[in-house]
């Protein structure tokens, strides 16, 4: 956050104000906030300076408010600044349109071009009447935001400023200041920390055209590492073979089989000493114990062969057995007796935590957007709904964070 002039003891809050009635409340929360200690900048859009102009805003807070969707040449690029100096972006409230905005990728002001450059926690405070409260395209752009790890405060039911009765109040001014608190208390709660993460699959190579892998995506293990990093933590992440893109914030060491896996995970867990160390990855149990340096043929060996095969390493095993204070967590993707075979993984590797999941069911674990997963350690089992791998990412550092 090179362009922040924020400090650790003032953490930063920047306010979304959308043009409907209730734009009033926001002055409220953003007294409530100050309160509680946190720095609020507000960004608007043009609409809710019709309800509360900015001169408003900015007496209340004592910064400029930020509206205009050109930037001034001679300061920084607006949109980016802001959204590298918020801890927590909350937008309360928040209108069907820039909902539907935000949820589509629209990017058409400078308070939706900021939501779409920050990597602050996003907290979403709807109002609006209760007919578009309960229009099938608001609930599902607000189901897409929820997925993508946005923090939703429902809205209230009662009266409306049009003289309806129904869901679409903006919620109580308390919920939303404890949630926009709870989040900026999450935001930093890692700093200072370090963790080394292994994710995504092996490739055990047969040859240079065949090898024994397995369906992980790496997902898992990526937004593990970019909930960390974004909440303070310095990351060291192993990767096997992905698609994805490196995650923000974190160093990435990207690696083919499991001895490559092995030698870069003890490399960086001797280098960073790390809090805590959690092994996502999907390693292969076995590899081929000859590899051709050429693409076998059908006729090199007949219509049938033999392949040998050799155990590799446990990484997870092999880095905690001399773990000293490093927080352990290992998971365990079983198709039958899920709790079982994690607690029995919890005593035989040495680990903390073990996070279950039962990858029989097609539809979750393996390379979804979601999955249930049960916190397994020596205080007993936390089960999961199915849930947003982001969300789970998220209860997952929480639980890190209170262990380190």
């Amino acid at each position: 956050m090179s362009t922040s002039n924020k400090t650790k003891h003032e953490p930063t809050v920047l306010l979304g104000v959308t043009g409907c009635i209730a734009a009033y409340k926001a002055c409220e929360l953003l007294r409530s906030l100050q309160k509680s200690g946190a720095r609020v900048k507000v960004v608007m859009t043009p609409m809710a300076a019709e309800f509360v102009t900015p001169a408003t805003f900015k007496a209340l807070s004592g910064e400029e408010v930020a509206i205009a969707p050109i930037d001034d040449p001679a300061r920084p690029i607006h949109h980016i600044s802001l959204a590298e100096e918020a801890d927590v972006f909350v937008i309360a409230p928040a209108t069907a349109n820039t909902i539907n905005k935000l949820a589509n990728g629209v990017a058409d002001n400078l308070l939706t071009t900021t939501a779409l450059a920050t990597e602050a926690p996003l907290i979403i405070a709807p109002a609006m009447n209760v007919h578009m409260w309960r229009d099938e395209v608001t609930q599902e752009s607000m189901d897409r935001l929820y997925e993508r790890g946005a923090v939703i405060v429902e809205p209230e039911s009662g009266y409306l400023a049009c003289g309806d009765v129904g869901e679409g109040r903006l919620a109580a001014i308390e919920d939303i200041a404890q949630a926009t608190l709870a989040e900026l208390s999450r935001s930093r709660d890692m700093e200072g920390k370090s963790l080394l993460i292994t994710a995504g699959p092996t490739r055990e190579h047969l040859d240079p055209a065949r090898f024994l892998s397995n369906p992980s995506s790496g997902k898992t293990g990526y937004l593990i590492a970019e909930e960390a990093a974004r909440r303070g933590a310095r990351i060291a992440l192993v990767s096997g073979p992905t698609d994805l893109k490196d995650p923000f914030g974190c160093s990435v060491v990207r690696v083919t089989s499991a001895e490559e896996m092995l030698e870069a995970a003890e490399q960086a867990f001797a280098e960073l000493e790390p809090d805590a160390a959690v092994f996502t990855a999907a390693v292969a149990d076995f590899r081929p114990l000859e590899r051709s340096q050429q693409k076998l043929k059908k006729g090199d060996r007949g219509r049938e062969t033999t392949l040998q095969l050799v155990a590799n390493p446990d990484i997870m095993a092999t880095l905690a057995a001399d773990k000293g204070l490093t927080y352990v967590v290992g998971f365990a993707a079983e198709t039958q007796d899920v709790i079982e075979a994690a607690a029995a993984k919890l005593e035989t590797k040495n680990a903390d935590m073990i996070v279950a999941n039962d990858v029989s069911d097609p539809t979750l674990g393996f390379a979804s957007a979601h999955n249930r997963w049960h916190f397994v350690s020596k205080d007993g089992v936390e089960s999961t709904e199915i849930l947003h791998k982001r969300t789970l990412a998220g209860l997952l550092v929480d639980r890190i964070a209170e262990a380190t």
